[in-house]
């Protein structure tokens, strides 16, 4: 691919825009060279403005998502995707949420520009797991545990049971939970259709990818072994 492509579509601006940068000698190597929009160099020595480039396409990375913002591209109020570097909005192929957590759910999101993956990590032929944290508005009465695990729960105006799912008592008013579907606010239904109501909650991991001590509002990008986390039990 030639430079002045590959450096827009990272977000760099529009090929003119990119060749502008080409003309006023803004696009180096690692010893700082001036590059020619029509040079083969390796894609870690580039450098533009004596900063590396962004991660090449096959970027995945993963945010600790703060409360009070949607994992959307268009909404009146704060969005995921404002956490990130402006440059990563328009980057192609688009950068995507895997997934999503609503509004009033904090923790573990993963974004990915590769779609097989994407779709990898969704597919409820894969099963992948994800694990969530809860403090509810009423002690937990006892038979939870059970009712989760045995694959018969149906939730309101749903057809299909849900997955068996695993309960783990953290004390009177805090669970943790382990699905491995994603239907639309299913943490919080699931708890509903035991008469309690879910206060916080947070995803703290997916897979064996765990959030750690990634800071709120933080992100970071994934090397391979990361990736092959997410799909493992």
């Amino acid at each position: 691919m030639k430079l002045v492509k590959l450096i827009a579509n990272l977000g760099y601006g529009s090929r003119k825009d990119v060749t502008q940068l080409f003309r006023a000698g803004r696009i180096t190597d690692a010893d700082g060279e001036v590059l020619y929009a029509d040079d083969v160099v390796p894609y870690e020595s580039i450098r533009v403005d004596d900063e590396p480039l962004d991660p090449p396409p096959g970027l995945t990375l993963m945010m600790n998502k703060p409360l009070g913002v949607t994992c959307s591209r268009k909404d009146p109020g704060r969005v995921v995707y404002d956490l990130l570097p402006p440059r990563y909005n328009v980057r192609s192929p688009a950068l995507s949420s895997v997934g999503r957590l609503d509004r009033d759910t904090s923790g573990l999101l993963l974004f990915t520009d590769d779609g097989a993956l994407l779709h990898r990590i969704i597919s409820p032929k894969v099963q992948v797991t994800k694990v969530y944290e809860a403090t509810l508005a009423q002690d937990l009465r006892g038979d939870e545990g059970e009712l989760f695990a045995s694959g018969s729960l149906l939730l309101e105006s749903e057809t299909e049971p849900l997955a068996p799912a695993v309960l783990e008592v953290l004390g009177p008013r805090h669970a943790r939970l382990s699905v491995t579907e994603g239907r639309y606010h299913q943490v919080r239904r699931m708890f509903a259709a035991t008469g309690n109501h879910v206060e916080t909650l947070q995803r703290i991991s997916i897979g064996a990818l765990a959030l750690g001590g990634l800071p709120l509002g933080e992100w970071r990008t994934l090397d391979a072994a990361e990736v092959a986390e997410i799909f493992a039990s």
